[in-house]
């Protein structure tokens, strides 16, 4: 047989197909059943094609050998690590892992790590419990002291190249996802541990952080009058620096120390003069600290915005500076030297990160600290780096300014640490610090655990290159034997199978053709481009290997499905000719006593459906997933045919003369419908159409039909004549006049010239009903009975008072007179009467009136239907509630401009969500038997208890008026939760007014809404809720508000954690 030339798999889907033309169904050979499976089709060489051709089973090329042929680096056999990579290099310090957002705590740690005496300090804490613990069993710190001794000694000793703080983390209560303020946490962590250490017997451990970072200064004010000076003594463990307007540090701490002038409003209260007089403050430092932190206040609140922001101005730094200059009364030199520089790398004062340059005070290196990675300057000298200094913004293109030698310039750097220069800091008794024994048997066993770590990683590898360079040898054997020759005999494997046998990222399960199989249990002609033909010897081997089948062979090849596919591509050849052909002769009239009946609308489209139809047969030919791991083909066939017979009734409706097909499969009635066509039509229609139901020009009407539609004219009578006569006697309930209203009670309300003392309840569900079926008798169905035990709870009792059917439970019932009452019960079903009287009873202060129900209320189910009302006031998940804008106490008609209005605002032209009737959520009032017309009442009800409205049902109040919220122009929709804060809606309004938070002024039916960490629940705010805004001032500039979209949440800092002593 000719080989066909190579094709794209298009081009092989048609010529494994293109033989069909010229031979019949019956006529199908070998040759055909083996180019319609591509058996022939040649196979790919390597190099010809860059990836596999799927739609040819002969080609073995790009299925993921070429990493398995020729020489192999050993390394590719595993994706693990070299351990040694984790391990400390010498002479290099430890990192600190981040957690996630901790990078301003391990900034902090590994500076305050880099003060000796802080360290050594620590190291004498007494820790009995690292004393006597245990070395088979973890050590785990539990004090602020422990765990900073544990670390340090880690730090300092340890061989891994980082480790995990998250024992500290942990303790401090840090929110690990949650980036913080790094000066705040400077200040609390101080703080935190000067009073853990205050604790400690040894003298020397009491004072350790004020000797270190405290120092001295007094707030001096002077009264202008008097001259009289009031000195205000207190301490500091770090200078907050202005850098607002400044170049450089000296400029800086000039402006702290700046005089102040007290004048007006400010004026300062003179206790010499006994009254308030213009006056001079000023701060005067009196003693420096060993450790001068000055924090350079780049984060600052900016009014417009409400938030926080960064500033990026270039400030410049000495690597020494003199602070003697700046001490009240003291002439000598005081000289500092840079210790570190703290970065904060980003724009945004709400994200980025922490970085710290750290001088060695051994060997005076500076190094870069970087959570994991640390890196070592050249030369001794601080280099800040051209990434820590630019910062990437479009709003700022300020030059970073030229430094002098000995000075540094940056625009991210917030904090400076000074370290006081003395010479003994050069002993090296002083800069050596060792840890103690106890600490460093933690170290050693920590150590211990790491190594046997490298090991076990190390061993792993191995096994992991060992299994490898097996596969690479089973590859290179089995790939030469994969393909089929010509004329031996062959088997098919899955491609995907094969791509992950060659894979050695996955493990090679068993080898499963399941998914292959037909309905006839043979190989599926479709699946056959994903599927590959290998020789009988390489099958066997990798069956024998790995297991799975079921196994599918040259004999597999399906005749059946071949067959069926060859008959459906030639009719959808020959439809176009037959389509012509039955065009013309329906024009004729068909001869007498002969013909068949036809749907016109299926004759109409019959080529449609002619190409649906044979889309369908063609999908049935199509492969359809089986199961075969534990079971034989048959069963997989017997499925199949099942599913098959299941849908045939549903396709026999879907398919031609559907349209005259009544039923109860008969004949349509409808003549108008249906035509007649030859018989020579109808042979030609049948062989595209051979389900299709068949009708003889003789074939009579269904009878069925026939008596149905003479029963149904007789009943529509019925309906018409019943409608009419219920509706002249009920004619004021039907057209809404001279209804009874609760409201006019205790006044007389007459009938007929006739006092009346009762009115009788039926629900509005069943007037409405009632009321459709008088206008459309023919069209709806009548209604039989009352239904009052919907207005009942399960006890019997009624669920409304006189005074909730005032308010707004009326909008569930309808009032009836009397009379109207005695034809309702002629004419309905009643399962329960329900009736409200009034009783007049004379009092020595006149006559009062009393209400009545029969039957009587429930009062226990109606309190937990109040009940159930009023928590779903308060505990709605989703709700709707409207913002209104006003100017000067006037509502505004016409829209702000919106900026990006936020997905939580509801559409504007949006319908109001049906909102269920309370009762049904209250669990005893819905164990009403009747569940189904319980829930046809809460559809029929919207709103009930949001939107309470003081009426009854009279008058015109009897009409359902729509509950949905008529909107103003200016006003916005708002989706909002009852456990959402009234900060959070306030964010959602900024995005709909354009008004930032701070300047919105909130009410609700008057009252102001005030408390931002207050719930809107809590708050009152109800679902469809009516909210006015009015702002201070409206900001034109919305680009001003960037800042404040990157804060969608209320700040909560340091709240609820160890740091402030919870």
């Amino acid at each position: 047989m000719a080989r066909h030339a190579m094709a794209p798999r298009v081009q092989l889907e048609k010529a494994a197909w293109r033989w069909v033309d010229s031979v019949r169904p019956e006529d199908i050979h070998r040759e055909h059943i083996e180019i319609a499976y591509r058996i022939c089709v040649p196979p790919c060489k390597r190099g010809a094609c860059r990836r596999n051709c799927k739609g040819n089973p002969n080609c073995l090329v790009g299925i993921g050998e070429h990493a398995w042929l020729g020489e192999i680096n050993e390394n590719s056999f595993h994706n693990i690590d070299d351990p040694n990579s984790e391990r400390r290099d010498k002479n290099t310090f430890v990192g600190l892992t981040n957690l996630g957002a901790t990078c301003y705590v391990n900034t902090f740690l590994q500076v305050w790590f880099h003060n000796l005496e802080l360290r050594r300090t620590l190291y004498l804490c007494q820790n009995a419990r690292a004393e006597e613990h245990n070395m088979d069993s973890d050590y785990e710190p539990r004090s602020i002291c422990e765990h900073l001794q544990y670390l340090f000694a880690l730090l300092q000793n340890s061989n891994r190249r980082y480790i995990d703080p998250s024992g500290l983390v942990k303790a401090l209560g840090l929110d690990t996802g949650q980036q913080q303020d790094a000066q705040e946490f400077s200040k609390l962590f101080l703080s935190l541990l000067e009073d853990t250490l205050s604790k400690q017997k040894n003298p020397n451990l009491q004072n350790v952080i004020q000797l270190q970072f405290c120092g001295q200064m007094s707030y001096v004010t002077v009264c202008n009058q008097c001259g009289r000076a009031s000195p205000l003594p207190s301490r500091y463990y770090e200078l907050e620096l202005n850098i607002q307007g400044h170049k450089n540090l000296t400029e800086c701490v000039t402006e702290f120390l700046k005089e102040e002038k007290l004048d007006g409003d400010n004026r300062y209260f003179c206790e010499s003069c006994q009254s308030k007089q213009n006056a001079t403050r000023r701060i005067k430092l009196h003693s420096l600290p060993h450790v001068l932190n000055l924090q350079l206040m780049r984060f600052i609140f900016d009014r417009q915005t409400g938030h926080k922001k960064k500033l990026n101005t270039f400030i410049s730094f000495p690597e020494q500076l003199d602070m003697g200059p700046f001490l009240e009364g003291k002439d000598e030199k005081c000289v500092y030297e840079l210790s570190a520089v703290l970065i904060h790398r980003g724009v945004s004062a709400y994200s980025g990160h922490y970085i710290a340059h750290v001088r060695d005070a051994r060997t005076s290196d500076w190094y870069k600290f970087n959570d994991e990675e640390i890196e070592k300057m050249e030369g001794k000298k601080l280099q800040l780096g051209i990434e820590e200094d630019i910062a990437e913004t479009v709003k700022s293109q300020t030059r970073k300014p030229k430094c002098s030698k000995g000075y540094h310039c940056s625009r991210n750097a917030y904090m400076l640490v000074y370290k006081c220069h003395r010479e003994e800091d050069t002993d090296p008794m002083e800069t050596n610090v060792d840890v103690p024994g106890f600490l460093q048997r933690l170290v050693d066993r920590d150590n211990r655990k790491f190594e046997e770590w490298c090991l076990e990683m190390a061993d792993m590898r191995k096994q992991s290159v060992d299994k490898g360079k097996a596969k690479h040898e089973e590859v290179k054997e089995l790939y030469e034997l994969l393909p089929a020759e010509d004329g031996q005999q062959y088997e098919f494997v899955p491609l995907e199978w094969l791509k992950k046998w060659l894979d050695d990222s996955t493990v090679t399960k068993e080898i499963d053709n399941g998914n292959f199989l037909c309905s006839h249990g043979k190989l599926h002609p479709d699946k056959v481009g994903e599927a590959k033909r290998i020789s009988v010897k390489a099958a066997e081997l990798l069956f024998d290997r790995y297991g799975g089948g079921p196994r599918l062979d040259g004999s597999t090849l399906c005749e059946e499905c071949v067959g069926q596919r060859c008959r459906v591509l030639r009719l959808k050849n020959q439809l176009a000719e037959d389509y012509k052909e039955v065009t013309n002769l329906v024009k004729g009239p068909p001869k007498s006593d002969e013909g068949y009946w036809v749907g016109k609308t299926s004759l109409r489209s019959w080529r449609q459906l002619a190409l649906e139809q044979l889309d369908e047969d063609e999908e049935e030919t199509k492969h359809i997933d089986g199961k075969t791991n534990g079971e034989g083909p048959e069963i997989t066939a017997t499925k199949e045919y099942g599913t098959e017979n299941q849908d045939e009734d549903e396709e026999e409706m879907k398919t031609f003369n559907e349209d005259i097909l009544c039923r109860h499969g008969g004949l349509s009635i409808l003549e108008s419908e249906r035509r007649l066509v030859t018989e020579e039509v109808w042979s030609k229609l049948r062989v595209y159409f051979p389900r299709a139901p068949q009708f003889t020009q003789l074939q009579e009407p269904c009878q069925q039909c026939l008596r149905l539609e003479r029963e149904g004219k007789e009943n529509e009578a019925l309906n018409r004549m019943m409608a009419s006569e219920q509706k002249s006697s009920l004619l004021n309930l039907f057209q809404e006049k001279n209804r009874p209203t609760l409201t006019k009670w205790p006044q007389v309300i007459t009938v007929s010239a006739q006092e009346t003392d009762i009115l009788y309840i039926v629900p509005l569900f069943f007037v409405d009903e009632w009321r459709k079926f008088i206008r459309r008798p023919t069209k709806t169905t009548p209604v039989s009975s009352v239904g009052n035990s919907l207005l009942l709870c399960p006890h019997g009792g009624f669920m409304f008072t006189h005074d909730s059917m005032l308010m707004g439970d009326a909008q569930h019932i309808a009032l009836l007179w009397p009379g109207e009452w005695e034809v309702i019960s002629r004419h309905f079903l009643v399962d329960q009467p329900i009736s409200i009287c009034q009783i007049s009873q004379a009092t020595p202060n006149g006559s009062s009136v009393e209400y009545t129900t029969q039957p009587e209320l429930c009062r226990d189910c109606r309190e937990g239907f109040i009940f159930q009302q009023q928590r779903d006031m308060r505990e709605y998940a989703q709700a709707t509630v409207y913002v209104r804008k006003v100017i000067d106490d006037k509502r505004l008609m016409e829209a702000a401009p919106e900026v990006n209005v936020s997905g939580s605002e509801a559409e504007d032209e949006r319908e109001e969500p049906v909102t269920k009737v309370d009762g049904e959520r209250d669990p005893d009032f819905s164990q009403i038997e009747d569940g189904a017309k319980r829930q046809r009442l809460s559809d029929s009800t919207i709103g009930a208890a949001a939107s309470p409205a003081p009426m009854a049902s009279g008058g015109k109040s009897g009409i359902r008026r729509s509950t949905r919220h008529r909107k103003l122009r200016g006003e916005k929709a708002l989706i909002v939760s009852a456990n959402q804060t009234l900060k959070e809606l306030k964010i959602q309004i900024m995005h709909a007014f354009s008004v930032a938070p701070f300047d919105q002024n909130l009410s609700i039916d008057g009252r102001c809404l005030t408390d931002d960490s207050a719930t809107l629940g809590s708050l009152g705010v109800i679902p469809e809720s009516v909210i006015c805004l009015k702002a201070d001032e409206p900001i034109a500039d919305y680009a001003a508000l960037d800042d404040v979209y990157q804060v969608c949440m209320p700040e909560e800092g340091f709240k609820g954690t160890g740091l402030l002593g919870h």
